[in-house]
């Protein structure tokens, strides 16, 4: 039975990575997405089991005693962490499994499991990024305003989007750790680009005679690839005042 891969998705928030999995979850067949823990309690209409599963600080501590996750983290006080058993479930079902991680779990899984796929979406620019952030800012607050009516206190906007700015810089420092990058431009070119990964990812490690509609899927995978992406790549680091990052070419 095949399954059992690992897809790792990274990108600093406001890149669109919410968007470009659940679109890839839905074109992929036999592809699992693993819901985090967390320690912080829901926000408006989260759900345990839908966002994700929210448990109390001592049972998540419980769990990392009994070392049953792949990885976690400790962020603003509240614990993060993606549970191996949701590994264990694809693998038995002959599916792969797709995690939307951070780059310190990222770099948790690929220590644990080193055959792990890596993506990391990038922003076209800092200025764009900024403009999601700013979309994103202020559909919280109308969202806020429905929920609590008019008088609502408005989220600190600018104090969010610059924070998420600076978190943003420091994780696209790490780009260099992922095996592929996908800069997310255009949505419905970004979803091929991530289905053309996983799918090529997936023949490659099955026994399977290439097709040509696979060369043309590979080929895309391929110009995916992070060797393939340093120019693309350092100029987005530029927009960022990032330019004088050392690239990995290896």
């Amino acid at each position: 039975m095949s399954g059992g891969n690992i897809f790792i998705i990274s990108a600093p928030s406001g890149s669109g990575k919410s968007t470009l999995t659940n679109e890839v979850r839905r074109v992929v067949p036999n592809l699992e997405f693993s819901i985090s823990y967390t320690t912080r309690p829901p926000r408006g209409s989260e759900q345990s089991g839908r966002e994700y599963f929210f448990v109390s600080r001592e049972e998540f501590e419980r769990m990392l005693a009994e070392d049953e996750f792949l990885e976690y983290a400790e962020v603003f006080g509240h614990y993060y962490g993606t549970a191996k058993r949701f590994l264990r479930e694809a693998t038995a079902r002959g599916h792969d499994l797709l995690l939307d991680i951070d780059v310190q779990g990222a770099a948790q899984v690929k220590q644990k499991v080193p055959a792990a796929v890596s993506v990391f979406i990038l922003p076209p620019s800092r200025e764009e990024l900024e403009r999601r952030l700013r979309r994103r800012a202020e559909a919280d607050d109308d969202l806020q305003r429905k929920l609590l009516g008019d008088g609502a206190r408005p989220f600190n906007t600018e104090d969010i989007i610059q924070r998420r700015l600076q978190t943003a810089t420091r994780e696209i420092e790490n780009f260099s750790r992922y095996d592929y990058i996908l800069v997310n431009d255009r949505l419905e070119q970004s979803i091929d680009v991530l289905k053309s990964i996983v799918e090529a990812e997936r023949l490659k490690r099955s026994a399977t005679a290439v097709t040509a509609k696979d060369e043309a899927m590979l080929a895309i995978a391929h110009g995916a690839l992070r060797t393939q992406m340093l120019d693309q790549v350092q100029a987005i680091l530029a927009t960022f005042d990032l330019s004088r990052l050392p690239i990995v070419t290896e």
